[in-house]
């Protein structure tokens, strides 16, 4: 691939939008968060969205797919949300299309966030645009998230490694606070081949990303990344045979019971994300491409430790709100039990 000196200064832009000192006052934001009503957070969460609608998003080298073919279609579907349908795809270019279900594991560190993460997603159309689609059905993770239906919360995951061995190999052990969903395996990538992506799924699916039903409330919050599409031009064909599986148990019950193909990006993913409620709405190469190159990242507004103490003052004043209405209702309660008691 030719040196393009816009993608260097593509790189170092979202990088330089990543202050740890903010990631880490937006973690400890999040557990005064945790008794504020989901509504609240969001309206929150849009008042700052609005000074700061795209954050970096640096999705660290070795990200790890496992893209599975859907045997329960009808299934799948139910887990879309309003206006989107199932739709068959490639994963590298060339191959023939079907209906997928893919798992990631990846790194990343971003704006507002910094850890390991698994998102599952089901490959879909957009029907008001005509646009592939990933969708997110359900993700792990061992730092923050936010989401319509949990808001702000903290890890959902009881222990996450996501990483690479000294002898080649990615390894994956992450397992959910509850125990129902997990995933171990090991996969060695020597013999693996890099090969070009299918377009459709890679540049024009990550135009046109949005939450499952369950995670949106039936209400699809699409958005976009913003990047050069050479981020997603080629990956790593890795050999199902060097694939060693653990155990899995993340909606097996609607897919194959081995991955059809396993793809994993050698190399760090440089990319732009909508902040949530924000939309760049891209809806084509071209235009993602006129996005990328107009990009000023001396000027464009990101996460401040500021704000993120203006957002915690907020929510503490919040927190001893409903603290102090349910000091009220205990002690009112108390009354009328001691007040029925003099009576009696």
């Amino acid at each position: 691939m030719a040196y393009n000196a816009n993608h260097d200064k593509f790189a170092k832009g979202t990088e330089r939008l990543v202050d740890p000192m903010t990631v880490g006052s937006i973690h400890f934001l999040q557990q005064f968060f945790d008794v504020v009503p989901k509504g609240i957070q969001r309206k929150i969460m849009a008042r700052t969205t609005k000074k700061t609608p795209h954050m970096g998003f640096i999705v660290e080298p070795y990200a790890f797919f496992l893209v599975y073919e859907i045997t329960d279609k009808t299934y799948a579907t139910q887990l879309l949300p309003s206006g989107f349908k199932l739709a068959q795809c490639s994963v590298f270019a060339g191959d023939e299309p079907a209906y997928y279900a893919i798992m990631s594991f990846f790194r990343v560190h971003t704006s507002a966030f910094w850890g390991s993460r698994a998102e599952l997603y089901v490959m879909a159309e957009d029907e008001a645009t005509g646009l592939m689609s990933w969708v997110i059905i359900d993700y792990l993770s061992d730092t923050i998230s936010y989401d319509r239906a949990f808001g702000l919360r903290g890890p959902s995951v009881s222990h996450s490694v996501v990483t690479t061995t000294s002898d080649g190999r990615m390894l994956v052990d992450m397992t959910a606070r509850d125990g129902q969903s997990y995933a171990a395996f090991s996969a060695a990538l020597d013999g693996s081949e890099m090969r070009s992506l299918d377009k459709r799924m890679w540049i024009e699916g990550n135009l046109s990303i949005a939450y499952g039903k369950t995670l949106s409330y039936d209400q699809a919050d699409i958005f976009s990344l913003t990047f050069y599409p050479e981020e997603m031009a080629s990956a790593l064909d890795v050999p199902l045979e060097s694939f060693a599986l653990k155990s899995i148990s993340w909606y097996s019950s609607m897919l194959s019971s081995n991955p059809a193909k396993l793809v994993c990006f050698p190399y760090a993913q440089h990319l732009l994300s909508d902040s949530p409620g924000a939309a760049s709405e891209h809806s084509s190469e071209a235009d993602l491409i006129c996005a990328a190159e107009s990009t000023d990242f001396e000027t464009m507004e990101t996460f401040k430790v500021g704000s993120a103490k203006k957002m915690m003052a907020i929510s503490t004043a919040i927190t001893l709100g409903v603290s102090a209405v349910a000091l009220i209702g205990i002690a009112a309660h108390c009354y009328h039990l001691r007040y029925n008691k003099l009576r009696e």
